[in-house]
């Protein structure tokens, strides 16, 4: 017989301020079912679950219902509360009484009124639950970190540090991802490289960290703990085994044009090079589109001064297959292309670049090897114009999101361009400042203060190029409430932080979700952050929003955290609450493998017929398959016809 205790949460004045939980918890103690309810202020709080322990015990409950908020935020605390107590964690419902009543509705009568409906029927569903026993399944304690950037490092590093095998994927032919292009970082104007360089090559000598450049992730099968992780390399024409990274191949390539995408277009390369002086590893790359053997079939010079061997034209590339019990994205972002900003000549005006490219002009490995001069004609500009939020906040050409980093960005490059030329004339045309890191507010002042930047607050309307070369951006001062012109040497976009070009479809691989503007979702916001609502795959950096560095290390260490969490027992636990399959009323139809979203449904032969069957490790308990068995031979844990016809049931 169920003995069903009800506890009811007033949430402060949350949930109290529109439902009245007293009436709540006296309605419901009158059912049947019900042995015990009562109202609590916190029912979260230590007090609150220690409430629900003595109550299971003294009462001898052997079933609860807590009304509170939603059970995406307390379920597992509830559950372990009660488990603490001596009952089944699965014996549980929750009835989420904020955000359904009181959250949703000023009329308090109607909030009480659903309130007391939702709590009724969850005692109903509770009082037909059977008890369940977690799913064990096996654990493969490696992980594949993608993306070889700041955040991909740390997190690589920390679970190496932990005990366990890192596969560490890189697209590029180097790791340094984005902070590698940089030439100083904010807020405290130390090197990017001498940050960077450390930790590449420690990542790079690590016993338990494997690299794999130029590769990226071609598929993922399985499930949380046993994933396999399908990767290609893309062809080089160079034997990673044999180079000895000598350089001579570069110095003896005649042809000296390829495009130059670490440089962000301002210079070209050899067709054979490697991306920059600390690249790690430093093994060049042959560019296809551009080197002599492939477009003409004529040359072969890298190949003829190899002293090792390395190059390899009938480099066809290779794929590989690696066991991971989790899985850390660490992929990234790219800028934004200003060329959809016409009326600042983006792309077509040479002295009007991004602040990447305004990055490598200032960087001692840049083309320039630090000096700062107009890519049109070599010259120092005496006067720049640096215009924030290109992209960001702007949903008619760009995102209606902040991009985080270029109000900070911005103020860096106005002290470079100081310290570059300090005669020099610097103007920051803005929307606002946002400078929520610690320090960062100081070292806005900085600029404005010592560096003597000039901000205007506007947004730039116009860049006109004029005949002398020059540049007038037109924008505003709307703290004075007139329109400004600015005749400028250069100018900068601070272009809009977004997705790489190949995110979305790397989710999909995945299988995790995405927001509108393309970064991945995380399980919870808040409490969450780093977790995908698919098990074992965690989330670092940028790919999941724009951030900068320090937060994106940290969140490399936070996903490395839980996965070393994850590889702390030999085998997984994870919740029974998945699909089964009645083999006697099963016809082999495999609709129900047809419509699953983790592939978690496979064909079993049974008595000699074919007939569906769940692998309980990839099942997620979504119960798609269930709606969609034509026989019903499928049923989800928790989600039975009685529990569902009771909770139904007025």
């Amino acid at each position: 017989m169920a003995r069903v205790g009800v506890f009811i949460c007033h949430c402060g004045v949350n949930i109290a301020g529109k439902v009245d939980v007293a009436r709540v918890a006296e309605t419901i103690g009158r059912m049947s079912e019900v042995a015990f309810a009562q109202d609590y202020k916190f029912m979260c709080s230590s007090p609150g679950q220690k409430l629900v322990a003595e109550a299971i015990k003294e009462h001898g409950l052997n079933r609860v219902v807590v009304a509170a908020c939603s059970p995406k935020m307390h379920l597992p605390t509830f559950q372990k509360t009660i488990a603490r107590a001596g009952l089944n964690q699965y014996l549980l419902a929750m009835a989420n009484i904020r955000e359904q009543c009181s959250w949703v509705t000023e009329d308090r009568e109607q909030a009480t009124a659903k309130a007391i409906d939702l709590v009724r029927r969850q005692v109903r569903r509770v009082a037909h639950a059977d008890p369940l026993d977690d799913v064990s399944v096996s654990l493969e304690r490696t992980a594949v970190v993608i993306g070889g950037g700041v955040a991909g490092i740390q997190a690589a590093l920390d679970i190496a540090d932990g005990g366990r095998k890192v596969v560490l994927v890189e697209k590029s032919p180097s790791l340094g991802g984005r902070m590698a292009q940089l030439d100083e970082t904010f807020p405290t104007l130390d090197c990017s490289q001498c940050i960077l360089t450390p930790k590449m090559v420690e990542a790079a000598q690590h016993p338990n960290i494997e690299i794999r450049v130029n590769t990226t992730v071609k598929k993922v099968d399985g499930y949380v703990g046993n994933f396999e992780v399908t990767l290609e390399r893309r062809a080089t024409c160079v034997d990673e085994t044999k180079c000895i990274a000598c350089g001579l191949c570069v110095t003896k390539c005649p042809v000296k044009d390829a495009p130059d995408g670490f440089n962000a277009g301002l210079s070209t390369r050899p067709a054979i090079a490697t991306p920059f002086p600390q690249a790690v590893p430093a093994i060049p790359v042959i560019n296809r589109e551009y080197c002599l053997k492939f477009t003409k079939d004529k040359c072969g010079a890298c190949a003829k001064v190899c002293p090792a061997g390395a190059i390899n034209y009938e480099d066809k590339g290779s794929e590989e297959k690696v066991k991971a019990g989790a899985i850390v994205v660490a992929t990234g972002y790219q800028e934004m292309s200003p060329a959809v900003y016409t009326e600042y000549g983006g792309g077509t005006f040479p002295d009007v670049i991004t602040g990447l490219q305004f990055e490598r002009l200032v960087s001692s490995t840049g083309p320039t090897e630090g000096k700062l001069v107009r890519p049109s004609d070599g010259r120092e500009p005496q006067t720049i114009v640096f215009v924030q939020c290109v992209g960001s906040r702007d949903p008619s050409k760009g995102h209606e999101y902040c991009s985080g980093v270029c109000c900070m960005y911005t103020a860096k490059h106005a002290m470079l361009y100081k310290h570059h030329v300090p005669d020099g004339n610097a103007y920051v045309s803005y929307i606002d400042i946002r400078s929520p890191g610690k320090d960062y507010e100081q070292f806005v002042r900085r600029a404005i203060e010592a560096d003597d930047v000039k901000y205007i607050r506007g947004r730039a309307g116009k860049i006109q190029k004029l005949a002398d070369g020059r540049y007038r951006v037109f924008t505003e001062d709307t703290l004075v409430g007139r329109p400004v012109a600015i005749d400028a040497d250069m100018v900068v976009l601070a272009s809009a932080v977004e997705p790489n070009a190949d995110a979305r479809q790397l989710a999909q691989t995945l299988n995790i979700a995405y927001d509108a503007d393309g970064f991945y979702t995380e399980a919870h916001p808040k409490l969450k952050p780093v977790e995908t609502a698919t098990a074992g795959v965690f989330l670092a950096g940028a790919c999941q929003g724009p951030k900068d560095i320090p937060a994106s290390v940290q969140q490399g260490s936070a996903a490395a955290a839980k996965v070393l969490a994850l590889f702390a027992n030999e085998t997984l636990r994870k919740s029974p609450q998945v699909a089964q399959v009645d083999a006697s009323a099963c016809t082999g139809c495999l609709t129900c493998a047809y419509v699953c979203h983790y592939s978690a449904i496979e064909e079993k032969q049974v008595a000699g017929r074919q007939v569906a069957f769940v692998v309980a490790g990839k099942c997620q308990g979504c119960g798609a398959c269930a709606a969609a068995c034509k026989n019903k031979a499928v049923t989800l844990a928790q989600f039975s016809d009685d529990e569902v016809f009771e909770e139904m049931m007025r």
